[in-house]
């Protein structure tokens, strides 16, 4: 008796439903490209994995792990952003291979996919000193994941402690020196956030290094941000006349009118950094401090070899003369306001007398 029409149709569907099972139980799920939508779920089917690694063709094994919870609380997680919008290019499975000889060749290749969103901070970086470095064939300086990193980004202003442990990656030995000053000290130690880390000096994006003659001809002004600030000042009891006296005194003029008319000229003149020192200020109390009354002596010699020991007692250590304060100079500069305008006055005086005398002797002919 031959099977009927139906048996068969039914055992050719259950043979296929069962083949469909056993194929799914041998095969993994594939992931699908994620087109930007922000649905990274493909993505992490495979790069939640830990154990998941790429090998460059220089050797370097790199960890291929994401954690999707870290991603989702990072700023690009929280607006949803989808991977492919910085891996632009990656597209199907299994993935191209890539190019790259190692993955410092990646991070470089790559941190251009920061301009699709970041326009402005990528015109800041182009010509600052890293970017100059790396133009000049340097791989090492640091591009936009070195400092932000790549999957967990944190808003910047909410990590400002961690500023300079971020450019330690890099610049260890300087770190070192700040987190001993006074700076460095007050922030990392204490937690003082009136006090500057490195992006307060050198600025975020537009970074310019201490050697370049704009950073120190014109960084008493970037002194001047908090020194000159009356209301902070106040906070920590420290003088606040710091930047008006220094832009009175002689080396304070000089440098003044080289950054109104020359610019684009260094001065030999010094500023704030030169005698307070730039990553490791300390107090002025302090015995290893450069402007320390002992030590002072040194640091004028390093413009005045001649200086001799009275040599630093000629600077009023950027205090006005007051009453209760460097009297004998207040007294002097007293005594100067008083006989100044009464001797320019008289003098005046006599000779717009002996003018007019002269005048009126000229009109009677005599």
């Amino acid at each position: 008796m031959k099977p009927s029409l139906a048996l068969k149709l039914a055992f050719h569907l259950s043979a296929f439903f069962l083949f469909s099972t056993v194929l799914g139980l041998a095969l993994p799920d594939l992931p699908v490209y994620a087109e930007g939508s922000g649905d990274n779920d493909s993505c992490f089917a495979c790069h939640s994995n830990p154990n998941l690694e790429m090998e460059f063709p220089s050797g370097e094994v790199i960890s291929l792990y994401v954690n999707k919870d870290a991603y989702d609380q990072s700023v690009h997680g929280q607006q949803g952003f989808a991977c492919t919008l910085c891996h632009a290019g990656t597209t199907g499975y299994p993935h191209e291979e890539r190019g790259e000889l190692n993955y410092r060749d990646y991070s470089i290749s790559h941190y251009t996919f920061c301009t699709t969103c970041h326009t402005d901070q990528i015109k800041e970086i182009n010509k600052n000193v890293h970017m100059m470095a790396l133009a000049e064939g340097n791989p090492a300086v640091a591009v936009c994941t070195d400092c932000h990193g790549n999957h967990y980004i944190e808003i910047a202003t909410e990590a400002l402690s961690f500023i300079s442990r971020t450019c330690s990656k890099c610049h260890s030995e300087i770190n070192e020196l700040y987190e001993n000053s006074i700076h460095g000290a007050a922030l990392i130690g204490e937690g003082n956030p009136d006090v500057p880390t490195c992006t307060d000096c050198h600025g975020a994006h537009e970074i310019i290094g201490p050697s370049n003659y704009p950073f120190h001809l014109f960084s008493p002004q970037i002194c001047a941000n908090c020194h000159a600030d009356r209301e902070m000042m106040a906070r920590y009891g420290i003088n606040p006349n710091v930047f008006d006296t220094y832009v009175a005194d002689f080396h304070g003029k000089t440098v003044s009118l080289f950054q109104d008319l020359a610019p684009d000229q260094e001065t030999n003149k010094p500023v704030c950094i030169d005698c307070h020192g730039v990553h490791d200020m300390l107090s002025p109390e302090d015995s290893n401090s450069q402007v320390m009354k002992a030590n002072l002596l040194e640091t004028c010699r390093k413009c005045h070899p001649e200086a001799t020991t009275n040599f630093p007692d000629s600077w009023l250590g950027h205090y006005n003369p007051g009453p209760g304060q460097l009297r004998p100079v207040f007294y002097v500069k007293m005594i100067y306001w008083i006989l100044i305008p009464i001797l320019i006055g008289g003098s005046l005086v006599l000779a717009i007398s002996d003018y007019v005398r002269q005048l009126i002797n000229f009109k009677r002919g005599l």
